[in-house]
């Protein structure tokens, strides 16, 4: 089932491929290195906002989804979400509307805060309806919507950059848009099988109990990922920020879409699980899930490692890049340290009804983060935060993989994770000895596809994550057929 779903999620994490890395080519290109710094900025801020005040809702609706369906109270599990998210809507409205309005700010600024916000409300709806699609196992109907909303979104975010004059608002005008209508179309279909109950107070309750430490654990762990843009801003200017931004940009979400393709398929399916068959089956799950991370996590970040300057010159504006080249390294080992945090050894807090222990580890991540900015940032300037990130999510993940196993025991693939890091650290070896051409282009495709062919033969030669089993087993069965 997990490989299954896996496929059937593969088009969402191409598109945001698309849309990131695309992002990044476009509007580093289209807006000025103070205007790509202050998008970045205004974007962190909305999704650090969105975080605090909507993600419990999705944390909560996503936990509660498969009980709810068992004992046939679907209808009044609905009808709870979207009340509570009116609310929650309506207060963010109330509370934002007049400090954008008001506050001082430039007018490109504020026209940007705008729109972010509208993204942000109408996202946030859009995100309770996708959680319930993928707990309900709709995957192809969750793939379908979000691919449309992020291909759709940076396309009219583009031509609202280039065309229609928005500068560093015109991406959050476009993924307004592109939400606006997948919302118009699908959330009719929820909001007619809603139907309020008498246990809809109790309900909002638990919804709220749960989902609450969840969601600061995700503040802190969002501070841990983009506060230090803001230390950036504050000591070395926005330009400064938008090249942090963007290195950190193209190497993160690189690593970050592998793990979540693979987290958020695996998490809704190891719930399932432990609901329906017990611990054993959710680790099962877990583990296979986490074999997966460690066999293309591993030599995609060695990979970004070694070819970070013709990365960054081909998809960076020349007036960022080369600032933006010298961090992807550190940012790559970074992301891989985030990734296993979050998607591996948080879900023993997500299974084990812990998620004020994981709150309280992600705080500590982002005040140490924090600090480790303000005392290396003045004296190593943007490779002193990309090293305070390198630190923190590795205190963060040792402080999580320590105190999970006292919560929910998971059970690692040690083995797996071993031997992909030895495989890449083979393949970098390898790739040390090639001729790096001075073509951008032609040095990422020749390393990439030499780099991929010798991961690929040690892959299958040691078996990691029995991706050897899965490639030889139709074949196996074909010859089986002939022969009978």
């Amino acid at each position: 089932m997990l490989n299954r779903h896996l496929l059937t999620y593969l088009p969402v994490y191409a598109a945001q491929i698309l849309v990131g890395f695309g992002g990044v080519m476009v509007f580093t290109r289209l807006l000025s290195p103070e205007d790509f710094g202050r998008y970045t900025l205004v974007m962190a801020a909305a999704l650090l906002i969105q975080t605090l005040i909507f993600t419990w809702l999705d944390a909560a609706v996503a936990r509660h989804h498969a009980r709810a369906s068992a004992r046939g109270r679907l209808s009044g599990h609905l009808a709870t979400a979207f009340m509570i998210y009116g609310a929650l809507a309506a207060a963010t409205l109330a509370v934002f509307v007049p400090v954008i309005a008001f506050v001082s700010m430039d007018e490109a600024l504020r026209t940007a805060c705008w729109f972010a916000l509208a993204s942000q409300v109408l996202r946030s709806a859009m995100m309770v309806v996708l959680e319930t699609r993928r707990a309900e196992g709709e995957a192809a109907r969750f793939a379908l919507l979000e691919s449309f909303i992020l291909s759709a979104g940076f396309g009219l975010g583009v031509v609202f950059v280039a065309a229609g004059g928005l500068g560093p608002a015109g991406p959050f005008a476009g993924i307004a848009l592109a939400v606006a209508i997948a919302l118009a179309i699908d959330l009719p279909v929820l909001l007619s099988k809603a139907k309020r109950d008498r246990a809809e107070v109790p309900r909002a309750v638990r919804f709220f109990a749960y989902g609450a430490p969840v969601a600061v654990s995700l503040v802190f762990e969002h501070l841990l990922s983009t506060g230090d843009r803001f230390v950036i801003a504050a000591l070395m200017g926005e330009a400064a920020t938008g090249a942090y931004a963007a290195g950190y940009g193209i190497t993160d979400r690189t690593l970050n879409i592998l793990f979540v393709w693979l987290g958020m398929t695996a998490g809704p399916l190891a719930i399932k699980a432990l609901e329906h068959q017990g611990p054993d089956a959710a680790r099962a799950v877990l583990r296979q899930a986490a074999a997966l991370m460690g066999l293309i996590g591993f030599p995609a970040a060695m990979g970004i490692a070694l070819i970070s300057e013709p990365f960054a010159r081909f998809m960076i504006a020349e007036s960022l890049a080369s600032d933006a080249a010298r961090i992807m390294p550190l940012i790559a080992l970074g992301a891989l340290l985030n990734g296993f945090m979050t998607y591996v050894f948080h879900e023993s807090f997500v299974l084990g009804r812990k998620p004020k222990l994981m709150a309280g580890l992600m705080a500590g991540g982002a005040v140490i983060n924090l600090a480790l900015n303000l005392a290396l940032i003045p004296v190593f300037g943007l490779i002193g935060a990309a090293l305070a990130t390198v630190l923190a999510y590795g205190l963060a993940l040792i402080a999580c993989a320590v105190a999970g196993r006292k919560v929910f025991r998971l059970s690692l693939p040690l083995e797996d994770w071993t031997k992909a890091a030895a495989a890449s650290v083979m393949m970098a070896a390898a790739l040390v000895w090639l001729p790096a051409p001075e073509n951008p282009v032609l040095h990422i495709v020749t390393h990439g596809a030499v780099g991929a062919c010798v991961y690929g033969a040690l892959a299958f030669v040691l078996d990691i994550a029995g991706c050897r089993t899965v490639l030889a087993r139709p074949l196996l069965a074909r010859l089986q057929w002939r022969s009978a």
